[in-house]
């Protein structure tokens, strides 16, 4: 008894530092991380929610959960000019709304012991990840396109967490998330929008004979900067005001794809993970085209 006592007070006292806020319709307040407050249209999957991620009182970002392949189908945020250093020694956080079980709307570290086996029917748990020998976490809001640690902070939660395997992880992925922060540290002069997501193709990872985690098939991102500098030199000034990158999740054979966010677009709606009328920015971030829409 005393234990739950004690584990009773640890998680109503952490609850006080870290929100996060499951919703059928984006508030104001979590639209501002989208460009003209507006999340892609025309994503083909079932059983997903918004998630308005909160960290210590304050909204950091947007995820789109996918409560059947407990993976997050896209995360939408806001960059932040950052030297790219990574965080340290942050628990992963799992997302209460998203269970049945319980009715905080609080989003928590990972408790000790199996009190996960309360949560783990709409979301990944760490036991998903501890024999996932062949992948491994990667973040789809990655802590390096964010400054202040509390931002570092919040992109540490499963809930923005896709199995990637670890050489496409560390060696491809992770290093064209170097070159856009490099790209945008020096560019961007107003808000830069980015929404990074995946496609999957039915391949899952497996825990007691059950299916717990889709696996992407191809991990995809576009960023939008409408106020960039224009005197961007020509080998990346053509990469303004948006432009994206693609990647296929598997060994050292995979390499990225840069393209415009317009072929981005045809890309994906070959994959029938969307449909025809998928959009990720308003407009394709064409200020003009987006005036136009209003």
């Amino acid at each position: 008894m005393a234990f739950w006592l004690q584990m009773g007070f640890l998680l109503a006292s952490l609850s006080l530092a870290v929100r996060g806020r499951v919703e059928k319709e984006l508030s104001p307040e979590c639209r501002g991380f989208l460009y003209m407050g507006t999340p892609p249209t025309g994503v083909e999957h079932h059983s997903v929610k918004y998630i308005c991620q909160f960290y210590n009182k304050k909204p950091r970002y947007v995820t789109l959960y996918s409560t059947e392949d407990h993976i997050p189908i896209y995360s939408a945020y806001t960059f932040k000019r950052s030297d790219g250093e990574k965080c340290i020694d942050v628990p992963w956080m799992y997302e209460p709304q998203l269970s049945t079980a319980l009715g905080t709307d609080e989003m928590q570290p990972f408790p000790r012991g199996y009190m996960h086996m309360n949560f783990e029917d709409a979301q990944a748990v760490l036991d998903d990840y501890t024999n996932a020998i062949y992948h491994e976490r990667g973040t789809l809001n990655p802590d390096e396109h964010q400054n202040e640690p509390d931002d570092k902070a919040s992109t540490y939660t499963l809930t923005n967490v896709v199995p990637v395997v670890p050489d496409f992880n560390d060696r491809i992925w992770n290093q064209q998330e170097h070159v856009v922060r490099k790209r945008l540290n020096n560019y961007c002069r107003g808000t830069a929008y980015i929404v990074t997501g995946i496609t999957t193709s039915g391949m899952m990872i497996r825990r007691e004979n059950m299916n717990r985690i889709a696996v992407p098939t191809y991990l995809w991102s576009a960023y939008c900067c409408a106020d960039y500098d224009h005197n961007t030199p020509f080998t990346e000034r053509y990469k303004f005001p948006s432009f994206a990158h693609y990647g296929l999740n598997q060994d050292d054979t995979s390499q990225i794809v840069e393209l415009s966010v317009q072929k981005l677009k045809e890309f994906l709606k070959n994959t029938k993970f969307v449909n025809p009328n998928f959009q990720i920015f308003v407009g394709d971030c064409n200020p003009q085209s987006s005036r136009k829409t209003d």
